[in-house]
């Protein structure tokens, strides 16, 4: 069973590379955690700085000094791989590209991407966009050692990626299909519709494994849900807090076969009444399920 052959797990938390990309990890290794999450560059903008022999160095040598061997990035929200105007599709290669690019500098070896919105063109076109973008991306960046994570979504609008299927679909249309994983976001799930909680994870499980395969999960995003299941709204919360409460984290976070996927925090970023960050009391939540078998 799936209980059992505990292993402890791998947490981590989207954390700001203000002041540089490295001041992350540094933040990373303040709350005590085991990897971190990033973007590599100002997600709001097309365009970026080059990364810079310094950056790189002081990346490569707290991460080395950390033993952070599964870091993360998060590429930018104005990608659109399934974008039906072609200006913005290849705009969103291009910066897709860069993204992959600046992983194999770093060596972050998760690149987390949304599927992007078909804006009208309808679900199939749409995913038959991102499995072309995909491989022109990956023939332009010849590196198979940086996995592209394909991040289950609300299914606000016209997203797609909001059923596991859609994740599938494009796996099997991508020429380099190995280069692929799958990014499980707890709050987004909840939200598509996947209702995890208690007892009700087992019939997830198998539904996931059917579908996308339990080793194409290469990284989870745990956060709980302001809104109700099947709202199809993306809204975070703290973990525990949410609609989704604790008996929605306590089977992923005690499952052997997640032990060495990163499991990130994308929680709100504030400080607690009581003085402390809630990255600090999210993180002892999800320890504290992990730990009481």
């Amino acid at each position: 069973m799936y209980m059992r052959g505990f292993d402890p797990p791998m947490f981590g938390s989207h954390l700001s590379i203000a002041g540089g990309l490295h001041h992350a990890l540094l933040e990373a290794e303040s709350f005590g955690m085991d990897t971190v999450q990033v973007f590599t560059k100002n997600q709001q903008q097309w365009k970026c700085t080059p990364l810079t022999d310094d950056a790189i160095a002081l990346w490569s040598a707290h991460r080395r000094r950390l033993k952070f061997r599964k870091t993360v990035s998060h590429d930018s929200y104005l990608i659109n791989l399934a974008s039906p105007d072609d200006r913005l599709w290849q705009a969103s290669i291009d910066l897709f590209i860069e993204e992959l690019r600046r992983c194999v500098a770093l060596e972050i070896p998760y690149l987390v991407t949304h599927p992007g919105s078909h804006t009208g063109s309808g679900e199939a076109p749409g995913l038959a966009r991102v499995a072309e973008a995909l491989d022109r991306a990956h023939e332009a960046v010849p590196a198979d050692h940086v996995i592209t994570c394909l991040e289950i979504t609300a299914g606000q609008g016209s997203s797609l990626g909001y059923r596991l299927e859609h994740l599938a679909a494009i796996m099997d249309a991508v020429g380099q299909d190995r280069r692929l994983g799958v990014c499980l976001d707890t709050a987004h799930l909840f939200a598509a519709g996947y209702d995890f909680r208690g007892r009700k994870y087992g019939r997830f499980r198998k539904q996931l494994e059917s579908i996308i395969g339990i080793k194409r999960v290469k990284v989870l995003h745990l956060n709980d849900s302001k809104k109700e299941l099947g709202s199809r709204v993306d809204r975070h919360e703290h973990i525990g807090l949410g609609k989704i409460g604790k008996s929605g984290f306590i089977p992923f976070v005690r499952d052997p076969a997640f032990a060495a996927v990163p499991k990130i925090l994308e929680t709100p970023k504030a400080t607690h009444p009581g003085g402390r960050p809630w990255d600090a009391i999210n993180l002892c939540t999800l320890r504290a399920m992990a730990a009481k078998r």
